[in-house]
């Protein structure tokens, strides 16, 4: 019976999942949209990493659900976000990024 070590992050991921704090906290967050897509379809390997893309992925379509829905005449997603949640946006990026960096050692 051989054991196999579960898949490692993909450098690709890791990049993708440091570049949406990068990108809300720069005023880019509809931007994000795709370094998202990328974690969530490079998680797919990994059940412990799903959660986690799942949840920076809920917070991402919440933001931009509010947004679309909202009666605000905000022009971007950046503009509309408070700074609050500017920063627990940005804050659930370093997070899922911090734990799949921790993961793919």
């Amino acid at each position: 019976m051989t054991v196999t070590a579960p898949p490692r992050t993909s450098k690709a991921v890791l990049v993708a999942a440091w570049s949406v704090p990068v990108l809300v906290a720069g005023q880019f967050a509809l931007l994000s949209g795709v370094p998202i897509a990328v974690v969530l379809i490079g998680s797919l390997r990994r059940r412990a990493n799903r959660r986690w893309a799942a949840a920076l992925a809920a917070v991402y379509a919440t933001a931009l659900t509010a947004w679309l829905a909202g009666p605000g005449s905000a022009p971007s997603l950046s503009k509309f976000l408070s700074p609050v949640a500017t920063a627990l946006f940005t804050a659930a990026g370093v997070v899922v990024a911090a734990a799949l960096s921790r993961r793919a050692r």
